[in-house]
């Protein structure tokens, strides 16, 4: 492509109103953010309980990088297998109460990756059409032939497992938390479909790790759930606070997915300090369970004061709250409204979500304060159109 083309597709993306751009954040991840030299309260953060920059993850890096060094040096089938990451592996399956785990690089590797193991030509993928990017690229990297179903319609989910009955293998796909409706798949109804038809269950915990469930394994775990769904996927960047990914599932299929798994396979393994942290952050979420409960106190708080300014919210069942707008320029508006006033929620645009369809993405954390968010309800107030 050259830079003429380069000029005239920016031109475009700039005419539809779907231009981004980079924002500088200039400290560390808190509730509060100075973000372009402006001090903002953050309501744009997936770090939800607050803990990217816990003493107890800083000072776990810290120690990793005294004893182990800085890098991994290379892939883990060669020499990049250290004793921290066997180590998170184990955490992470007592956490999720399974067999064994698996850490990969990002959620977006491990999500693309593991479908294209676990499914081929002659599989059929049945994927929620409100499912992650990474997801739907992984149904598209595995060569399966993919159904989409409409969000959360199990009879649409149905008819694809009964169009899929011929099928070698069948795989159904399904974020627990949806990241940019905050709403919850029918988890129970999937896996009893999945058992009726056959069908194994992938699930996609990135956005309810840490957050549900008495030790925050995820939803899930909340439901009682984890021995009937053969696969489960999540992240260690956002309620965990630090970066990487993991899939925990039976010894079985961990070792399958050593040795067939591009994404994991092809990579300079994750770095110590990195493994470190996503350990003392298990340990820190098993133990404080407040964290979650104040997280979901302010979600409350926070969802009433909307509500009662009557801006139309769905069903809020996460700390995800999408306030829809629909137009992306008056979604960008809005968001530009609120920056001015120190709240950031940032605007959300096609293709991360159906056209038609812009919003707030609006997300809490335990760390706010009953200030901040006093302070953010009234800017919604001020800037709020007339009906």
């Amino acid at each position: 492509m050259s830079q003429s083309l380069f000029e005239t597709e920016l031109e475009q993306i700039k005419a539809a109103g779907l231009y981004r751009h980079l924002r500088r954040v200039e400290n560390d991840q808190g509730p509060t953010l100075r973000l372009d030299g402006r001090e903002v309260i953050n309501f744009s953060s997936n770090n939800y309980l607050g803990i990217a920059n816990h003493p107890d993850l800083a000072a776990a890096a810290k120690d990793a990088i005294d004893r182990y060094g800085c890098g991994s040096g290379a892939s883990r089938l060669i020499s990049g297998n250290m004793t921290l990451h066997e180590q998170l592996e184990q955490r992470l399956a007592e956490f999720k109460g399974t067999e064994a785990a698996l850490v990969f690089n990002s959620g977006f590797q491990a999500n693309s990756g593991i479908l294209a193991t676990l499914a081929g030509e002659g599989d059929v993928i049945l994927s929620d059409s409100l499912n992650h990017a990474s997801i739907i690229d992984g149904c598209r990297l595995s060569r399966a032939k993919t159904i989409v179903y409409e969000h959360g319609d199990l009879d649409q989910l149905e008819a694809g497992l009964d169009q899929a009955a011929g099928a070698r293998c069948k795989l159904i796909v399904t974020e627990s938390i949806f990241s940019m409706d905050g709403d919850q798949a029918p988890l129970r109804e999937i896996v009893e479909l999945a058992e009726k038809n056959g069908a194994m269950v992938m699930v996609d915990e990135a956005h309810a790790t840490g957050v549900f469930a008495d030790n925050g394994a995820g939803l899930v775990a909340r439901l009682g759930l984890g021995d009937r769904v053969q696969v489960q996927m999540g992240t260690l960047g956002k309620a965990l606070g630090g970066f990487g990914a993991y899939v925990a599932g039976s010894a079985a299929l961990r070792e399958f997915l050593i040795n067939r798994c591009r994404s994991f396979i092809f990579t300079t393994a994750l770095p110590p300090a990195v493994m470190a942290m996503a350990v003392a952050a298990i340990d820190l979420v098993r133990r404080e369970p407040e964290r979650r409960e104040q997280l979901f106190c302010n979600c409350r708080r926070f969802e009433e004061g909307l509500r009662d300014l009557g801006f139309p919210l769905g069903t809020c069942d996460s700390p995800i709250v999408p306030l829809i707008i629909g137009d992306a320029e008056k979604t960008m508006g809005l968001s530009e409204r609120l920056l001015a006033k120190g709240v950031f929620a940032q605007g959300i645009r096609p293709p991360t979500v159906p056209l038609g369809t812009s919003r707030l993405r609006i997300t809490l954390m335990a760390t706010h304060t009953q200030e901040h968010i006093g302070k953010a309800l009234d800017a919604f107030k001020e800037v709020k159109e007339p009906a």
